[in-house]
């Protein structure tokens, strides 16, 4: 082996090491993304991200048509806590947390919280028969057409990661994150509670 192939193998090597050091075992986001297995979406951790009052950003402002042809309009939740759920229907994290958020929209109904859906995928009829199937009464912006929504949360709701769940305070500002699917109920009953004590 000559000098030049004994460089340029010793190159190669530290190269691959180096790569292999950037995206550890513990890296969920990176082997997702290099498994490429075409699922649409990258699954977050199901980790909680709390803003403490004095830290939130300004309020999100949004606006889309729901599922039924219905405007959406974040002005119309003034004054209340909402639940932004980004989902769409062929999302299996999305699917196992439906029944989750359907039991905490209809405990809230009338106690200060109201949710809202953003469908990052599907059409009007895809993401209806997924209501319907599931017995969820809140409407759901459809996004897939022009990303306004997701536009909106933009810094908030990491691109492709499906399910997240955003909490926003009276005033709209984004108090709490969920990345990932709902691990238990129990999780956004408290985020939710918390943000309407407040």
């Amino acid at each position: 082996m000559n000098r030049r192939t004994r460089v340029g193998a010793a190159v190669a090597v530290a190269a691959v090491l180096a790569l292999s050091g950037c995206s550890g075992a513990n890296d969920g986001l990176a082997s997702q993304y290099e498994a490429a297995d075409d699922k649409g979406y990258i699954a977050g951790d199901g980790s909680v991200t709390e803003v403490a009052e004095a830290d939130r950003g300004d309020a999100i402002v949004f606006a889309g048509t729901g599922e039924r042809g219905e405007a959406i309009d974040s002005a119309d939740y003034a004054g209340d806590v909402v639940v932004v759920n980004f989902w769409y229907a062929g999302c299996a994290p999305c699917r196992a947390e439906a029944p989750q958020l359907k039991s905490l929209s209809e405990k809230y109904l009338d106690a200060g919280a109201r949710f809202v859906g953003v469908n990052v995928y599907d059409q009007p009829d895809t993401a209806l028969a997924f209501s319907e199937d599931y017995g969820i009464e809140y409407p759901s912006v459809i996004d897939v057409n022009d990303g306004a929504a997701r536009l909106a949360f933009t810094g908030t709701v990491p691109p492709k990661a499906v399910p997240t769940t955003i909490v926003l305070d009276k005033e709209g500002r984004v108090a709490a994150r969920i990345l990932g699917q709902l691990k238990d109920e129990s999780i956004l009953d408290t985020l939710i509670r918390d943000t309407i004590d407040e």
